[in-house]
């Protein structure tokens, strides 16, 4: 049985979480990368290599998308929630304002010194499991 998330339940799915990914375009072909992330109200708030993939998201005129997803294999149960928008660069300042984000390092080693805000144009979700 599939049902659809509302808003609400999507946001508190994604609050459960650290980790998600980002697919864009990248020469007509899709990109996705596994990121941890930081929820801030509906927006996703992420780390990244100044000069890596991510980087140059900010200056795209194109959606991206985010995506995670849950599943428990033995219940037969998951869920899934995506959301679309644009891409803006924060400055340290931004991110320390926010709730938890000095505890929330990357996991990726290296400089992570870009810090990105994916602002959902929409949110989307859905929550399945095996029928009993």
């Amino acid at each position: 049985m599939m049902t659809e998330l509302s808003e609400q339940e999507c946001l508190e799915m994604l609050a459960t979480t650290t980790v998600g990914r980002i697919g864009f375009l990248v020469d007509d072909r899709v990109q996705i990368i596994p990121v941890n992330f930081l929820l801030d109200g509906r927006d996703v708030v992420v780390r990244t290599a100044s000069d890596g993939p991510l980087s140059t998201l900010p200056s795209s005129p194109v959606l991206v998308a985010f995506e995670v997803d849950h599943h428990e294999a033995l219940a037969a149960t998951g869920w899934s929630v995506l959301l679309n928008g644009r891409v803006s660069t924060m400055s340290e300042q931004q991110l320390e304002s926010i709730p938890g984000s000095s505890t929330r390092l990357p996991w990726a080693e290296g400089d992570r010194s870009l810090v990105l805000r994916l602002t959902p144009e929409s949110i989307s979700g859905r929550r399945v499991h095996r029928a009993r």
